[in-house]
């Protein structure tokens, strides 16, 4: 039997390998703006990535191992300095506080990061937390560090994902650290986002910007999204998840998880107090709702934003005396939270779209998630009121 058994994971592992070979590649699938989707006002920034806020960059491991490893790590760094010595004013959000988010109470109270922000699985924090811990420590200048504040997030990917064979390491986040870098972010089913799902088609990781004209600033806004909750699906007013038959209510009466949660991790080069941070971490909740999002009773729904701006990065020498800090004031701050918004809706649009089906066995048993219907979207939107209309 237990032969048997073996063989019988082989064969589908096999056919599912074989299945994705013949699907659309995440390079073959477009983007938001690709399809005409393009939220809001403002345009973005040359990558249209969390990365066109000069400094940050972003690396990423995908575990896909055997039949049922369908897991990663993101991780997103501030800038590429001693975090821990130069640290950035940073904070959180909570819209729906049903997670497993790491360094929380002291990002809360002190309002900064002093390591970057890992995005792995639910069951993954706290590998996660010991990579971020030993890279801090073996950084130049931290010998006498004792204390490391490590900010990790997650969602659960069980449904793709063989979750309690914890697939994910130390090393596995020290390789994603080692690997950040500028320029375009992979997006879909990659990294933390590889086995996560989203309005019931494959989730995963989303990232926008935009940049504010010259006369309000110039200031960059970046958004990356790790994508794994439920509700109906809407995309810039088309009701794609109504006319497609996927949504939250239904998936519940046909005995469907349909809870889930979302990572949303801003930058903004814009000179902010941890004050004015955790106002811009709020509105990217706009852009999250605009979505259709359901913020069920099993989500968490998280938003770290921080900014890299010299004139308020907390060095060495400004957190040891008084300091003069140059920093905008809240009359000024508009814009940006319309930037947010805008950012966060097509991280998550692009998130969807540039998923690829997955499949996997979880219990013995397989499991499919394909990737939204990007012909029918185009459809959708074709068909959706115009505002000159």
């Amino acid at each position: 039997m237990r032969l048997a058994a073996a063989f019988l994971l082989l064969l589908l592992s096999g056919s599912a390998a074989m299945a994705q070979s013949s699907r659309p590649t995440a390079a073959e699938r477009p983007r938001a703006r690709d399809i005409g989707l393009a939220p809001g006002l403002f345009a973005p920034g040359r990558w249209n990535a969390i990365t066109d806020v000069a400094g940050v960059t972003v690396g990423q491991v995908t575990l896909g191992e055997g039949a049922g490893v369908r897991t990663g790590v993101t991780v997103v760094l501030p800038h590429g300095g001693n975090l821990f010595q130069h640290k950035v004013p940073a904070a959180l959000a909570v819209a729906n506080g049903f997670g497993k988010l790491a360094g929380a109470t002291q990002l809360e109270e002190l309002g900064e990061l002093e390591t970057p922000i890992a995005l792995t699985n639910t069951l993954a924090v706290p590998r996660a937390m010991d990579a971020l811990i030993e890279w801090t420590l073996k950084q130049p200048g931290n010998a006498e560090v004792r204390s490391v504040n490590a900010v990790v997030g997650e969602t659960n990917d069980g449904r793709l994902n063989d979750i309690r064979a914890r697939p994910v390491q130390p090393s596995h986040v020290l390789a994603a650290l080692a690997a950040a870098k500028s320029g375009p972010v992979q997006e879909g089913s990659v990294g933390a986002g590889a086995g996560t799902v989203a309005f019931g088609w494959k989730g995963g990781i989303g990232t926008s910007s935009r940049v504010l004209p010259a006369d309000l600033g110039g200031y960059a806004v970046g958004v990356l999204v790790q994508t794994n909750y439920g509700g109906v699906l809407q995309m810039d007013g088309a009701p794609v998840g109504r006319a497609l038959g996927r949504y939250f209510l239904k998936e519940q009466l046909e005995g469907k998880a349909a809870d889930g949660s979302i990572m949303i991790v801003v930058a903004t080069d814009a000179p902010l107090s941890d004050r004015n941070l955790k106002r811009l971490a709020h509105r990217a909740f706009a852009g999250l709702a605009r979505t259709g999002a359901a913020f069920s009773n099993g989500s968490g729904d998280y938003a770290i934003a921080f900014s890299t701006a010299e004139s308020v990065r907390r060095t060495p020498e400004r957190r040891a005396a008084a300091a003069t800090l140059t920093e905008l004031p809240n009359d000024l701050l508009s814009p940006l939270f319309v930037a947010v918004a805008e950012a966060t809706e097509e991280a998550i649009y692009n998130s969807l779209l540039r998923a690829t089906t997955v499949s996997s066995v979880i219990d013995g048993k397989p499991v499919e998630v394909d990737a939204i219907d990007v012909t029918a979207v185009r459809r959708l939107l074709s068909q959706r009121p115009r505002a000159s209309e």
